[in-house]
């Protein structure tokens, strides 16, 4: 008669301990695994936040250089307007002292010609008076002369007022010319400011 041993085909029995360690190897797999994915997104998305602060910081610094560019261009368009400016001011204020310096020079020369054409007129309007010389030093006129009497004299001192052209007509001196025999004649020296009067500066 043939006998079996059941209890030797059944598995083999795994102790307590044996199989908490197998679960416990088993879990602590598991908790490493997602440590490692959670660095591993941190560290996708850090990098994601770094690339976009850089391109961010590009844009920025491109666009801040190219408002540098177009300040520059302008300043130096400014620049440029400014010494062309300049540069026109100082030849229109050659220009002015040229042109102020030759109507001086043709009133300087002007000026004389005018007085003395003046008086000439003035002595030849005036009955019984010649001039004999007249002398300038600028801002005096001095004339000296014979008259027929005392009123031509007053009349030609009279007549120069009139023409505005002196300050002051002063006689300095007047006495009958013992030169004349045959008719009255008086020698006279006037003095005459140059310069328009009082009278005829309030009527212009």
């Amino acid at each position: 008669m043939i006998r079996i041993n059941l209890s030797s085909l059944a598995p083999p029995k795994t102790k307590r301990g044996g199989k908490r360690a197998a679960v416990a190897v088993s879990s602590g797999g598991g908790e490493g695994s997602g440590t490692v994915v959670l660095a591993l997104v941190f560290l996708v998305a850090l990098g994601v936040a770094i690339g976009a602060s850089y391109v961010l910081v590009k844009n920025e610094q491109a666009r801040l250089e190219k408002e540098l560019q177009v300040t520059l261009a302008e300043n130096r368009r400014l620049a440029d307007v400014k010494n062309q400016y300049e540069a026109s001011k100082r030849k229109a204020d050659a220009f002015e002292r040229r042109v102020k310096i030759i109507d001086d020079l043709k009133e300087a020369q002007k000026g004389p010609v005018t007085t003395l054409q003046l008086v000439a007129d003035t002595v030849n309007k005036t009955d019984a008076v010649w001039l004999e010389s007249m002398t300038s030093d600028g801002k005096t006129l001095t004339f000296i002369g014979t008259a027929l009497s005392a009123d031509a004299v007053a009349d030609l001192m009279a007549n120069l007022r009139k023409t505005g052209a002196f300050k002051s007509v002063e006689i300095k001196e007047t006495a009958q010319d013992a030169a004349i025999k045959e008719v009255q004649a008086f020698k006279f020296e006037l003095n005459c400011e140059i310069g328009f009067s009082s009278k005829v500066q309030k009527q212009s």
